[in-house]
């Protein structure tokens, strides 16, 4: 390697040599000096392969993915040609693992196999321990666990041999997250842990450190430890401000803000995980931009967006994460139940060794099982969830577990027992902090109670779960409880009369579509025209009462809201790629008036008028009534002239107009 000098000569004029300057700001951890400097060499002279790696590592922090991929690779060949075979080898693992965390896993077991060809698959060297740590990730992606721990016991011993830090920390931290996985929870916290310690307080490389600590936070996560996930979150975002390090504060930020959604601050969580996905962008990290598309999907499927979450939740998916439970729970809630028990169960069968990964299912598999009428599968999922978190000291997993099954024992008649598993679910959960569960839990329990015969609690207990979801903003949930308190007055007091503005939907020509585009075809686009239409009358507070086959009927607390919807309706469904290239034409009628309410549903003449009303409207077509206009305000609504209409079984014409909307 060539002399470090801090200037060569030119003539008589000294300058700055950049190599020298370079390998300086590698030791400063000036990331982005580093990067430029060992570039500027590089043109000048093509750097050996230590100083290549330097390059790698800077353009890593810098977020250069092509540039830090082509210094490896180089620096790959000249040791390769050199001769050096262990460093070669350890690099072509380097690469391997770079790839693997591009979310990349042909081209990584391309360079692991590159690796093995050059040093063997025996033996005691680093290299060899950075190839068992490689074959032990491989092993666990593929379901392979004993292969996965074996390796990881390997790559563990191998790094205390050759007292290679950086090393002993990886395996340390990989086989801290099998046995965790496994349900060793002790001696998998004690290896996370001693790995992590390492990594913060500095005696790892930066990358290693970075790595490691996140992974740390990771498990936490995964067991529901948020009080552990904090401490470590704090001592990680300490060691990445001291050394300069951009790349993992995105990850730290995707952690806290999971810890933030507990505790029901969604929309502060939601901006947090938005800026650490941009963050995570610029850098060659797969694997974390998924955790953190996923965690947004999910806190908005929390606060009723499902279009927003499933959007968040295909890009996680792109990225390499399993968008389950959360995408089957947004099935569930835009009213597929079909959809959400296939979603959940492919999950569930695909999960096979990993019990962690499984308390995240289990309780979903549960309640969409319950929500099918499979009381059966529930039951399963519950006591295989039970026997799982017996494993694991952990207060949250403890609460889910009670709510699952408080739920499956009262879809089993047995109120009682769902009523004292409810309680302590309410009271585990408000250890941990999690608002929306302890709400989830009440509005249970308020069942179990009314089945008891204990109206008065009962009531106590869902008044509360509607007060907490309103605070929180789970739109979904908080209508969904306003509406079992409405059926319940109306049980109580007989049916009431409420004014709303109802909107009819149907779909033109469904029949001559259905018989051109074929079943399966059709069956797709009727899907897509069902959740689209299911989203866009909840996010504009309307609540659809039933379907009408090809069409809904929701109904609206306000005129405006009403109409805004209906043409919202219309420009979905002209304007969303996912309709297949079919045009739908869908006909929209609306009218305001008092009908009887019981419960969620509706009757009367003003029904049978919205009905008509959308009876009359043509293909793309908004109809609305006068009344409609009128109470939306007429100067907020660009209509047509009225017109008079005859409604059968009304014995005077009802005034329509249309609604523009293009």
């Amino acid at each position: 390697m060539p002399a470090m000098t801090d200037t060569v000569a030119t003539g008589s004029t000294p300058s700055v040599d950049p190599l020298a300057k370079g390998r300086q700001a590698i030791a400063n951890h000036a990331w982005q000096e580093a990067f430029d400097r060992l570039r500027e060499a590089d043109k000048a002279a093509p750097l050996e392969a230590d100083d290549l790696e330097s390059l790698a590592l800077a353009a890593f922090f810098v977020a250069d993915a092509e540039v830090e991929f082509d210094a490896k690779e180089r620096a790959y060949a000249r040791l390769e040609a050199d001769g050096n075979t262990v460093r070669a080898a350890y690099l072509a693992v380097s690469i391997a693992r770079t790839y693997a965390f591009a979310g990349k896993p042909a081209l990584a077991g391309a360079w692991s196999r590159r690796a093995e060809r050059l040093i063997g698959s025996e033996g005691s060297t680093y290299a060899h321990g950075y190839l068992a740590l490689i074959g032990s990730e491989s092993a666990a992606a593929t379901g392979r666990l004993e292969d996965a721990l074996a390796l990881a016991e390997k790559a563990v011993a191998i790094g205390s041999t050759n007292d290679d830090r950086d090393l002993a920390a990886s395996a340390q931290s990989n086989l801290g997250w099998l046995k965790l996985s496994k349900g060793d929870v002790a001696d998998g916290f004690a290896l996370l842990e001693e790995a992590s310690f390492a990594a913060v307080n500095g005696e790892l490389t930066p990358l290693t450190s970075g790595i490691t600590a996140c992974r740390m936070i990771g498990a936490c996560r995964d067991v529901t430890d948020y009080r552990r996930a904090t401490e470590w979150i704090e001592a990680t975002e300490k060691y990445c401000s001291r050394n300069n390090l951009d790349g993992f504060p995105g990850i730290c930020r995707i952690h806290r803000a999971e810890v933030a959604a507990v505790s029901g601050e969604w929309e502060r969580a939601e901006q947090e995980l938005v800026r650490a996905t941009g963050e995570l962008s610029k850098f060659n990290v797969a694997p974390p931009r998924a955790e953190g598309w996923y965690a947004i999907g999910d806190v908005r499927r929390l606060m009723g967006d499902l279009e927003g979450a499933e959007l968040a939740l295909r890009e996680a998916h792109q990225y390499g994460k399993p968008p389950q439970p959360a995408l089957a729970l947004v099935r569930l809630a835009q009213g597929n139940t079909r959809a959400a028990v296939k979603g959940i169960d492919a999950a569930v069968a695909d999960e096979t060794w990993d019990r962690l990964a499984r308390t995240r299912l289990l309780p979903a598999q549960a309640e969409i099982a319950i929500a099918a009428g499979d009381v059966a599968k529930a039951r399963r999922a519950v006591d295989e969830l039970a026997a799982i978190v017996a494993g694991y000291p952990s207060p949250a997993l403890d609460a889910g577990a009670r709510l699952a099954k408080g739920r499956v024992l009262l879809a089993e008649g047995d109120p009682k027992g769902a009523a004292r598993e409810l309680r302590a679910g309410v009271a585990a959960w408000r250890d941990v902090g999690a608002p929306y569960e302890i709400a989830r839990s009440r509005m249970l329990l308020s069942r179990a109670l009314r089945a008891l015969d204990d109206e008065e609690d009962a009531d106590l207990e869902l008044n509360a779960a509607v007060e907490e979801f309103s605070r929180l903003g789970a739109k979904l949930d908080t209508v969904a409880a306003e509406r079992e308190l409405n059926e319940i007055s109306e049980r109580r007091n007989g049916p009431t009369t409420a004014r709303r503005t109802f909107m009819f939907t149907d779909i033109v020509g469904s029949t001559g579509l259905a018989e051109t585009l074929g079943d399966d075809a059709w069956e797709r686009l009727l899907r897509w025209h069902d959740e689209t239409l299911r989203g866009v009358i909840g996010r504009g507070g309307g609540h659809v009462v039933n379907s009408t086959g090809d069409g809904f009927f929701a109904a609206f607390e306000s005129a405006s809201s009403a109409i805004e919807t209906a043409i919202a309706v219309q420009r979905a469904l002209r304007d969303h790629p996912d309709s297949g290239g079919a045009e739908l034409a869908v006909r929209i009628g609306l009218h305001t008036a008092d009908a009887t309410q019981r419960g969620a549903d509706y009757s009367g003449i003003a029904v049978h008028v919205a009905a008509r009303i959308g009876a009359l409207a043509e293909g793309g077509e908004i109809l609305a009534s006068a009344n409609t206009i009128a109470e939306a305000g007429e100067g907020l609504v660009a209509a047509s002239i009225t017109r008079p209409e005859p409604i059968r079984g009304v014995s005077t014409p009802v005034d329509v107009a249309t609604v523009a909307w293009v």
